[in-house]
């Protein structure tokens, strides 16, 4: 599914507006960001490319709520989350948003399923409830035979598998996905992108993915390039 006029147009899910982030180091100010300005559709799948210090990741904490702009808006769903408390970032960011993480980070003493259940929990949702979403979601990433091992009782491509059935737990609208395969071998990492894929196409997801590879990039349905912390053409 590749970008058209109709995705292009949809209604924002992300919407950025002159976003700086800046840190001061000793008597310099480095400029993460500088001025960034970018839209995404409900149900687009978007890839973020660049070099190392580019500011992909940077940009990636914004749009997860994990980080508010030094100056600019950052609305997510229509709201400007650039002003809001920690409290209040962390609430949006259970509900709204799912990451996936380039090195898993599973909490290695806990079975695939309370990962994946763990979420919830953040969310109030009833111990049943929990348990019964956590496993249709490993089932849908086909782990309905490794639910009670721990993340060393399992591959590398199992894990990814794993933080993408937990992304899915409070059911957000937004998936983030950082280098989702920077980890895998690419047998391994097809796997990984025909879920995000499948989730994208078939379940209307928004998906932004981090990567370095222009080959996974190219699953998505536009790739924006970020260069000195602007977005290139």
């Amino acid at each position: 599914m590749k970008d058209t006029p109709a995705k292009r147009n949809a209604k924002p899910i992300i919407h950025l507006v002159n976003v700086w982030k800046t840190y001061h180091m000793g008597d310099s100010d480095v400029h993460a960001l500088s001025g960034v300005n970018l839209t995404i559709g409900r149900g687009e799948f978007v890839a973020i490319m660049g070099p190392s210090g580019s500011g992909k990741s940077t940009l990636m904490n914004q749009v997860g709520c994990l980080d508010i702009p030094s100056k600019g808006e950052v609305y997510l769903d229509g709201q400007d989350i650039a002003h809001l408390t920690e409290s209040d970032l962390a609430q949006i960011r259970g509900q709204k948003i799912g990451f996936i993480f380039q090195k898993f980070n599973l909490i290695p003493t806990l079975t695939a399923k309370e990962n994946v259940m763990l979420p919830m929990i953040f969310q109030n949702i009833d111990p049943d409830e929990r348990t019964e979403r956590a496993e249709a979601l490993l089932t849908l990433v086909n782990l309905q035979d490794r639910m009670d091992h721990t993340p060393s009782e399992l591959s590398g491509g199992q894990q990814q598998r794993v933080a993408i059935a937990r992304s899915l737990a409070n059911e957000p609208e937004v998936i983030l996905a950082d280098e989702p395969t920077g980890n895998l071998d690419s047998k391994t990492g097809s796997t990984v992108m025909d879920f995000l894929r499948d989730l994208h196409e078939k379940k209307g997801t928004t998906i932004i993915m981090v990567t370095h590879d222009a080959h996974v990039a190219k699953n998505a349905d536009r790739i924006e390039y970020l260069r000195d912390g602007q977005i290139v053409k």
